[in-house]
């Protein structure tokens, strides 16, 4: 196996983990505004037990993906150090307003949300909770700037062969930019909408204590994901002809593609410009999941009396759909990523020119290593919030006064 290959494969591998721990961080801090503001407007002690509950969930995914982040990070310098030292003038500014700007803020308020709990006035606790949120989606922000950018390079000029940014709004106003932002935003929310279904599903299926309130999470839940897949059908579509325009090659062979690859073949020479089937097949499976996934409209009518309950397979349908918007996200992530090859900036930098020169073995060892390091952080965090949400709500460890220990109590179970 060559150098090249090695560095796609850990790249996708890093980038499709982390992904995962983004898209329910993203969708979880929403719900979790919603709740606590819930909860600071009316009072109601139902609101503060689910935003314990879920924001103790939360956390868990928050801590753990840091590092898949950062792991990621890494790679444009180990692995792609062409990438670094060609167009970093660039795509390194979104990139650093990110870590700067976003992640730190984002880092401090959860930290003093997280130990605040009975130490801050209710207000000033739930201000840091939106300013969680909104560092979150700021964050997102830059980062679709920032792959964007790579998407259609825009804003730049080449000097001594370097890319330098020369204008830096073009960077905001990018067509691949806004639609999909709005599309991985929506496709979080859908994420934490049926994680929140799923987990209230299991545990009125095993007619676990708490029936009320998991009720009113699966209510949430279910219109939240609703909703949210109406959005992310909506934004995913209205990509096609933006992207198409920037990027003739992705979504098949017609004249303006064919075009395009003249053109290259010319400044680059012969070479395989068409993307490899992996891109459409992953659009294609992503698009069938959304459409299935749209299907959850029919279950909010079983909301009504409790009907979605009562039958109780509507309940085992949601837990059966929890996997869709994980499995539809990566396959997304790869239509956009590898739709752009065999170029790592569409039309400017190819992949081949930018890998380091690494050796196989070295590269090899790395794709192990690091693979090895993220799958460990996958699995732990899917059987710690596996392990918190079976607990269930009655008293998580997240918010509980200082000094009180853990307190066991019993509520009517569903029957």
């Amino acid at each position: 196996m060559d150098s090249l290959l090695l560095a796609r494969l850990q790249f996708a591998t890093t980038t499709s983990i982390h992904f995962l721990f983004v898209i329910v961080t993203l969708g979880l801090v929403t719900v979790l505004v919603g709740l606590q503001t819930a909860w600071v407007i009316t009072g109601n002690p139902k609101y503060e037990r689910l935003t314990r509950f879920w924001g103790q969930l939360y956390v868990i995914n928050y801590v753990l993906g840091i590092a898949t982040g950062i792991v990621m990070e890494f790679q444009f310098g180990l692995n792609w150090s062409g990438l670094s030292r060609y167009v970093g003038n660039v795509f390194g500014a979104p990139l650093a307003i990110e870590t700067l700007v976003a992640f730190f803020l984002e880092s401090t308020f959860l930290g003093m949300w997280i130990f605040g709990w009975h130490r801050l006035r209710r207000g000033v606790h739930l201000a840091l909770l939106w300013g969680v949120a909104l560092t979150a989606y700021a964050s997102a922000f830059w980062i679709l700037v920032a792959n964007s950018w790579l998407q259609n390079p825009v804003g730049y000029e080449v000097r001594d062969g370097v890319a330098h940014l020369t204008d830096f709004p073009a960077l905001l106003t990018n067509p691949t930019l806004g639609m999909a932002f709005g599309h991985v935003v929506s496709a979080a929310l859908l994420t934490a909408g049926v994680l929140m279904a799923a987990v209230s599903a299991g545990h009125l299926i095993r007619r676990t204590t708490d029936y009320a309130l998991h009720r009113t999470a699966l209510r949430i839940g279910l219109v939240t994901a609703a909703l949210s897949i109406t959005m992310v059908q909506g934004f995913g579509f209205a990509q096609f002809a933006p992207v198409g325009s920037v990027q003739p090659t992705k979504f098949g062979g017609g004249d303006e593609a064919q075009a395009t690859i003249a053109e290259w073949t010319t400044r680059f020479g012969p070479g395989d410009y068409t993307p490899p089937v992996l891109a459409s097949a992953g659009l294609g499976f992503m698009i069938m999941i959304g459409f299935t996934l749209g299907l959850l409209w029919l279950l909010v009518p079983l909301l009504w009396r409790d009907w979605i309950i009562r039958l109780r397979f509507p309940l085992w349908l949601l837990l059966l759909a929890l996997p869709l918007p994980f499995v539809a996200a990566i396959l997304g992530w790869i239509a956009r990523e590898v739709g752009r090859q065999p170029w790592i900036a569409y039309g400017l930098l190819p992949v081949d020119q930018a890998v380091s020169p690494v050796g196989a073995p070295v590269m090899l060892t790395s794709l192990i290593g690091f693979s090895l390091l993220l799958g460990t952080l996958a699995v732990t965090n899917w059987v710690l919030m596996a392990r918190h949400a079976a607990r269930g709500a009655l008293d998580p460890a997240l918010g509980r006064p200082p000094g009180q220990p853990l307190h066991l109590r019993t509520e009517p179970t569903f029957a």
